[in-house]
């Protein structure tokens, strides 16, 4: 049989496009079992829910497990729930495995089942030993069979159950290998099933492919109940982990790690990690403020302005959208009058991170004009603010949340777009706010 990779429609014969989903180039060929599958008993195959009205379902409250980092439990909606299943994913390396095994050998309340089929048992031993913890009620066992697995869930008994990864688990009911598409959809089904009746909660750890999205079948990230997305660079030492989805909880939240020597560290207060502690002013910084999820923090934007050496000008950018800048640069030129055109822009954002808020905006144009005049941004200044195509500085959302995080941090005067401000009390706050319509008013307000 054909199978699609995207949706997990299966067809006869190969097909240039899936008929389901219409993806182009994604059916791929596996070996199905013509054995029928187990009978469902009789009273199984009769059994039928009543409908109820919506006032006659009663509603309880979900207990949670509470894992012992602050930032995963944040991510996850407040803890992680019984009989939820939850698909954790990232790139090689990026630490998926040691995020999951630091929190699991710190709880000590519950009996824990990990199961591997990655790595060997010395394999994790030794990343226990280098995170420093261990554990009496944490069993691993490496296995790919799903009977199997379920033969030693028999036999632990746990309180949580993870499995790394899902794509490396087969079952002997289908004749294709691990990782295929049926595979993977049959597996995450059985895993799913144990959840939801025993009231296990899952974890599974998935691979990603080339565009960074879940490997497999999307029923995939269907079939669970929360995916966490695990980013960051290797070579930085920040890593954000997001959910894209989640049946419990928001998926506005983020954690934020650094990756240490001996694991994952939580990073709390990321605004602090992100600013440079240099005493001196230099020109070409500003400082935004950006969210990531419904959290705010500040962030250095740094920016090098210099005169073309080779004649064609070179635009350099990390960390930001590329074509984002290129369209604040023509804004500058056309709008303020600054010639850029022939000088080379460097454009990056400090600590390595990837940010895509518009409010990020008024920062950057600060930056690369602070730079071209080669005056520095006075220390205690940020902004906030996202820039239009005919110069006007647009409001942003959240700007409440914005302000406060801008004075817990010590700083003394923000800009910000003018108008953003509706309903917002400001007679308690030590900050000074600078309301501003157009790139111009900023410039004026900031070097005079």
């Amino acid at each position: 049989m054909w199978f699609c990779t995207e949706c997990g429609a299966d067809s006869p014969k190969w097909q240039g496009r899936c008929p389901s989903c219409g993806a182009w180039n994604t059916m791929v060929e596996e070996k199905v079992s013509t054995s029928p599958g187990p009978a469902l008993p009789a009273a199984a195959s009769r059994a039928k829910a009543r409908p109820r009205t919506v006032n006659d379902i009663e509603t309880v409250d979900e207990p949670r497990i509470a894992m012992p980092s602050a930032e995963l439990n944040r991510v996850l909606g407040g803890g992680l729930v019984r009989g939820s299943i939850v698909l954790i994913g990232g790139e090689p390396g990026i630490g998926k495995s040691t995020l999951v095994l630091q929190n699991l050998l710190s709880i000590r309340s519950r009996r824990i089942l990990y199961v591997s089929g990655e790595e060997s048992a010395s394999q994790l031993k030794l990343r226990a030993d280098r995170i420093g913890r261990g554990s009496d009620n944490c069993f691993i066992v490496c296995e790919t069979s799903l009977e199997n697995i379920f033969a030693h869930i028999e036999e632990v008994q746990p309180d949580i159950l993870v499995v790394d990864s899902i794509q490396t688990i087969a079952t002997d009911t289908l004749d294709s290998s691990a990782g295929s598409v049926s595979q993977v959809r049959e597996c995450a089904a059985a895993l799913l099933k144990f959840a939801k009746e025993s009231g296990v909660p899952v974890l599974l750890i998935g691979h990603i492919n080339k565009e960074g999205s879940i490997a497999g079948p999307k029923v995939l990230e269907h079939i669970v109940d929360a995916v966490l997305q695990f980013e960051g660079d290797s070579k930085y030492m920040y890593r954000l982990l997001r959910a894209i989805k989640n049946r419990f909880g928001s998926t506005s939240e983020i954690g934020i790690y650094e990756m240490m020597q001996r694991g994952l560290r939580e990073v709390s207060n990321p605004s602090e990690m992100l600013l440079s502690n240099t005493p001196e002013e230099l020109s070409g910084v500003a400082i935004g403020v950006t969210l990531e999820g419904i959290r705010p923090f500040l962030i250095e934007i740094q920016a090098l302005v210099s005169t073309a050496a080779y004649g064609t000008p070179q635009r350099s950018v990390t960390g930001f959208d590329a074509k984002r800048m290129n369209m604040l640069l023509a804004v500058l030129e056309k709008r303020v009058g600054f010639k850029l055109g022939a000088k080379d822009v460097f454009l990056n954002i400090a600590g390595g991170l990837k940010v895509s808020d518009p409010a990020l905006d008024l920062g950057v144009i600060a930056a690369i004009l602070s730079s071209n005049v080669d005056m520095a941004i006075s220390r205690g200044w940020c902004m906030t603010g996202e820039v239009g195509l005919s110069g006007e500085i647009r409001p942003v959302t959240r700007i409440e949340q914005r302000i406060l995080e801008a004075e817990k941090l010590g700083m003394t005067d923000m800009l910000i777009p003018a108008g953003n401000l509706k309903g917002f009390d400001t007679s308690k706050l030590s900050i000074r706010l600078h309301e501003v319509s157009r790139v111009a008013d900023a410039f004026r307000e900031l070097f005079g």
